[in-house]
């Protein structure tokens, strides 16, 4: 009997695995693009710190979007709020400034802790010419944003690890677990979707046509 209930509670456990396995079928590349790198990532996280890089110079070299979702562990002291400074920058100055500052904090992660990232976030703004008020989300905005991606990340995607990366298109999405096939990866993607050819401008209307060229003798 007691092998049975066993036995039972194992494919119990095992059907739950399977329904919670990551799924990146919800993910869509931007609007306007047929490629697109996703990542959720975690700015307290070693890993992290190992690839932001390498997907940063990837999305330039293939001139491709990087997406980031933020998906702070709860065993990471300053993570969440190292995500809200970048939420503020991207707010305020836009995504190349909030990139920028990510691959900041990834460089001199070892030496932040809760109590001076502050300091490394004014250190960042100071050498971008950058503005950063004492209180960057007076009413939570940010950090809502924030606990709604770690929410797509865990009840949609089912986020096991950080980073976890995609390489999204139009027509399907594949996981990258092994990052040096990254650019392989990519390539194959826009080889297999490529970018929507620009239409013609359109003629504007009430334009002048050119004077029908006169035969000889009239």
């Amino acid at each position: 009997m007691r092998s049975r209930i066993f036995a039972v509670l194992c494919l119990v456990l095992a059907a739950t695995l399977g329904a919670m396995a990551q799924d990146g079928s919800m993910l869509k590349p931007p609007a306007g693009s047929s490629v697109a790198i996703v990542v959720f990532e975690d700015m307290e996280c070693p890993s992290c710190a190992q690839r932001a890089p390498l997907l940063d110079q990837a999305a330039k070299t293939y001139n491709v979007p990087l997406v980031i979702h933020d998906f702070p562990l709860r065993q990471h002291p300053w993570a969440f709020d190292a995500a809200v400074y970048a939420k503020y920058f991207e707010e305020k100055n836009g995504k190349p400034a909030s990139d920028k500052y990510r691959l900041f904090i990834y460089q001199y992660q070892p030496q932040i802790t809760k109590d001076n990232l502050r300091q490394y976030s004014e250190r960042y703004a100071k050498e971008n010419g950058l503005e950063l008020p004492f209180m960057v989300d007076p009413q939570g905005k940010l950090a809502a944003a924030i606990r709604a991606d770690a929410d797509f990340g865990n009840n949609t995607v089912h986020i096991q690890e950080t980073p976890t990366t995609f390489i999204v298109t139009s027509k399907g999405v594949q996981q990258v677990t092994d990052y040096a096939q990254l650019y392989t990866m990519i390539d194959q993607a826009k080889r297999a979707n490529p970018a929507p050819a620009a239409s013609a401008p359109a003629a504007k209307s009430g334009a002048k046509k050119a004077p029908a060229k006169k035969k000889a003798g009239q």
